[in-house]
């Protein structure tokens, strides 16, 4: 700012001559916005036409800058081009700007002013800014005012919530009492505090509003009727302020009005006069009378004092003595025969500042002739003030006192009695004469009876009787423990409790007074550490959540223990039940159960039970079962968890069920739980092989003679739907009929058909192999046939003709001999037998050539034999094939294939 300054300042120096300082006045309410125009200091400076002596010059613009952002120049925003002054976003509260004061007082940018000039208003508010005109030509500096006006934005407030006003009861009409704490407004002029109300004037106050010179107004209280503090001491209203302002504004504070005392009333008696009538033998200090007189005042001014009259003679006044305090009057001196008869006691009730009250004892002493018996008590026991103090089950017989009775004029003969209620007896003491012992008769019981009045009554011949007053107090001992209202005392709480739940409240009692007959209370060594039983009110807690599932019922003891020495204690059983929520899910043995049955299975045959189990007790343990999926096919037994399927089941339509059972409980929201079942079909033989090669009886299949040995001529293919053992497939040839049929041989693992020996130009034919196809079922094996049909030529010349040798039945007899499987062979030599019909053919042909023909048939034969013998192989499973196969399309050769 500093810096600013000089370089705008520094060169005017120059131009001292033409510069000026000016000053502008604005006003504006407070609490305004952000934008609101407080004026235009270049129009209200008449700026625009400064350049008009020069009209050919060209005008720099015009800039104003405020020359320092003191308090006041964060409250306004400086345009510097135009020289409008806005309000900024900092709102301007008039009240914590400025501070009221007798003259002017500047809060750096901000005055606080009262004076009589005609720019700014009385009790004004200003802003003071100094604003830079530049450049050169115009340069000057703007002093700018900007009075804050006031707004009612402020209620009156009372600076103490409650006010006390103390009014003398004998306060005359239009007293004036001035209230101190008087409302507060931080508005000023009409907008501070202008009137004062009450809210109930109880028809005998007002209020009235002073205004001293400084403007500042006091409330006044004002007694517009009659008060009596006896009638009522006190007045509670409530003082109301209001403001000037548009709507006015209020504020309020509790009034209370206190009513003092003063010396208005005076003693005065109830009645006027009193009798007494008095025996002349009566002993000294005995009661004759009280007189008692009321003051309604209050404190010192209710003090009463009695006394005698003046009136009353010295020789009453000597007989009877008058407390001055009390007023009881007492025989103070022994009657004879010389005193005399009606005494008249004349009593003033003084009080301080009043006229006496009087009221006439009338005192007849009634004359005796003889003098009654004595009395006289000698305590054994402890005494005090005529009260003896015995301690509860003392024993019996225990000694009160000694009474000695006699007759003062030992003229007459006197005897006594115990008169009124209680354990006690007075019996003559031998061997002295007129001496009496009290004592007890039974033990005493406070609990019974804490307090005994009996009189020792004495009599002469002559009638006339004393008695002898005595208070006998039974002292408390311990002898009595507490006592649980219940001795068992059973409790039940939900589980899952929030810590520190209640329980109960334990209650004993002992009849024992003061600290004996308090009772504190105690948790038993077989309680739980999470029980908590406060000693002194007997509320029983627990500190933890109880699981009915972890432990159903609780069994401990408590203790009610008094503070006597020594202590007595008694016992109770706490039993607690906790309550069962529903807070466990049924819960399956396993999370998966597996189930293997065979297929074919009757309907709603028993596959397995589902075993489920649910904490909870009761409704809450209740479990429901359902099959989620599958519910078509399968049921389950909801009691017993017995698993059924409706209808028969057919592992070759479907080998495994997986199934979801839910268990629901029976709690509200009831709970559940989920559980997995696989259920897995055996397989049991049920479906014989299925041959889809050859597709046909009636196909055949065209073999070269000029086939080698060995070579695979076709093969028989076929599946098993089953599995296992029940799907193991064993091929045999168990018919044959051709030219020479035993040339074909089938592997009965493959059903793969090979040429064993050579073909001849007498082989040539149709040949039909009667194939078997068995699986190894259990426990009986399952089979299927077809014909296998080989025709043995160069070409097939005539297909009709083959076709009509296949329509023929075949002439074949069966051969029931099974396929070895995994067996070791047996080696058999040919019989030479079995050449025999070859041999008788070549001697047909040529007789001349016998050796020839046999030597070579028994060639053919024994070559043959030994491939006809080899040994079988093992069989492994094979996969059943779905669909239509076109095998004559597919190689024939042998093909490994194996089923999971």
């Amino acid at each position: 700012h500093l810096l600013l300054f000089l370089l705008f300042v520094g060169p005017f120096n120059c131009f001292a001559s033409y510069s000026r300082a000016t000053e502008l006045f604005y006003s504006l309410n407070e609490g305004l916005p952000a934008g609101v125009l407080i004026g235009s200091l270049a129009r209200d400076l008449r700026l625009q036409t400064a350049g008009g002596q020069h009209p050919a010059a060209p005008q720099p613009p015009l800039s104003f800058t405020l020359a320092s952002r003191g308090l006041g120049g964060q409250y306004v925003q400086l345009d510097n081009r135009s020289g409008e002054l806005h309000t900024s976003a900092v709102e301007i509260d008039r009240e914590a700007l400025c501070v009221e004061s007798s003259g002017a007082t500047v809060f750096g940018g901000a005055a606080a002013v009262s004076s009589s000039s005609s720019s700014p208003s009385s009790e004004s508010c200003l802003l003071l800014l100094d604003v830079l005109v530049l450049p050169q030509e115009y340069f000057r500096l703007v002093k700018v005012k900007i009075a804050i006006r006031d707004v009612n934005d402020n209620a009156p407030c009372f600076p103490v919530p409650h006010i006390r006003l103390s009014v003398p009861e004998n306060a005359p009409v239009n007293t004036r009492l001035a209230i101190e704490h008087p409302a507060l407004d931080p508005d000023v002029g009409t907008n501070g505090v202008q009137t004062y109300r009450l809210r109930d004037n109880y028809g005998v106050f007002t209020l009235d509003v002073e205004e001293n010179e400084s403007g500042e107004r006091t409330p006044y209280l004002i007694v517009m009727g009659a008060l009596d503090r006896e009638t009522q001491e006190e007045y509670v209203t409530v003082i109301i302020a209001e403001d000037g302002g548009t709507p006015p504004l209020v504020g309020s504070a509790t009034l209370t009005i206190g009513i003092s005392d003063i010396n208005d009333n005076c003693p005065q008696f109830s009645d006027s006069q009193l009798n007494v009538t008095l025996y002349g033998n009566s002993s000294l200090g005995t009661h004759v009378a009280t007189v008692h007189a009321v003051d309604m005042d209050l404190g010192s001014n209710a003090q009463i004092t009695y006394s005698y009259s003046q009136k009353v003679p010295q020789l009453s006044r000597d007989l009877f003595h008058l407390d001055e305090s009390t007023g009881t009057i007492t025989l103070s001196s022994k009657v004879d025969g010389d005193t005399l008869r009606l005494h008249r006691l004349i009593i003033l009730g003084n009080g301080p500042g009043c006229i006496p009250a009087v009221i006439t004892v009338l005192v007849t002493i009634i004359k005796v002739m003889m003098r009654p018996p004595e009395v006289v008590p000698r305590f054994i026991a402890n005494e005090v003030e005529g009260v003896v103090y015995l301690k509860e089950l003392e024993p019996i017989n225990t000694p009160i006192a000694f009474f000695t009775i006699k007759d003062p004029d030992e003229k007459y003969k006197v005897n006594c009695y115990l008169d009124g209620d209680g354990p006690f007896r007075l019996s003559p003491y031998k061997p002295y004469n007129n001496e009496y012992l009290l004592e007890t008769t039974k033990p005493l019981d406070y609990e019974t009876q804490q307090l005994y009045e009996i009189s020792v009554v004495a009599w002469n011949s002559e009638g006339f009787h004393v008695n002898k007053i005595i208070k006998v107090q039974v002292l408390d001992d311990n002898d009595n423990s507490p006592v649980f209202s219940q001795q068992l005392i059973e409790l039940s709480i939900e589980e899952n409790n929030v810590p520190n739940a209640f329980l109960t409240k334990l209650h004993a009692t002992d009849a024992d007074s003061g600290e004996r007959g308090q009772v504190s209370y105690f948790l038993g060594p077989d309680a739980p550490s999470y029980f908590s039983l406060d000693k002194t009110t007997g509320v029983l807690t627990v500190s933890t959540q109880l699981d009915r599932e972890e432990k159903e019922k609780y069994r401990y003891t408590v203790k009610a223990v008094d503070s006597g020495f020594p202590p007595r204690e008694s016992i109770a059983t706490v039993t607690i039940t906790v309550l069962d929520k529903n807070d466990n899910s049924p819960r399956f043995i396993n999370k998966d159960f597996s189930f293997f049955v065979p297929e074919n299975f009757p309907g709603f045959g028993e596959i397995g039970v589902i075993s489920v189990t649910d904490a909870d007790a009761g409704q809450n343990g209740w479990v429901a079962l359902s099959v989620l999926n599958g519910s078509d096919i399968f049921v389950i037994d909801t009691g017993k968890g017995v698993l059924r399927a409706k209808v028969s089941l057919d592992r070759e339509q479907q080998s495994s069920y997986v199934l979801w059972i839910e268990a629901v409980d029976g709690g509200d929201p009831a709970l559940s739980s989920t559980a997995k079942i696989t259920i897995l079909l055996l397989d049991i033989n049920d479906n014989p092989p299925l041959v889809l090669f050859p597709q046909s009886n009636m196909s055949y299949l065209l073999v070269l003679p000029s086939t080698l040995p060995g070579s695979p001529i076709t093969e028989v293919y076929a599946v098993d739907k089953d599995t296992g053992m029940n799907a193991v497939i064993a091929y045999s040839i168990i018919g044959r009929r051709g030219p020479r049929p035993e040339s074909f041989r089938i592997d009965p693992k493959t059903g793969n058909i090979t040429l064993e020996e050579s073909l001849m130009q007498n082989d040539y034919g149709l040949y039909r192999l009667l194939v078997k196809v068995s699986d190894h079922g259990y426990p009986e094996p399952l089979h299927s046939t077809v014909m296998v049909n080989l025709f043995v030529n160069d070409t097939v010349s005539n297909e009709s003709y083959i076709e009509s040798l296949l329509r023929k039945e075949p002439d074949i007899s069966i051969e029931e001999k099974q396929p070895q499987i995994s067996i070791e062979p047996t080696h058999k030599k040919m019989e030479s037998a079995s050449c025999m019909p070859a041999l008788v053919a070549l001697s047909i042909i040529s007789l001349g050539s016998i050796a020839l023909a046999t030597g070579m048939g028994i060639y053919i034969c024994l070559r043959k034999g030994k491939k006809h013998h080899r040994a079988d192989e093992n069989l492994e499973v094979q996969i059943p094939l779905n669909g239509r196969i076109n095998l004559h399309m597919l190689e024939k050769k042998p093909v490994e294939i194996s089923n999971i």
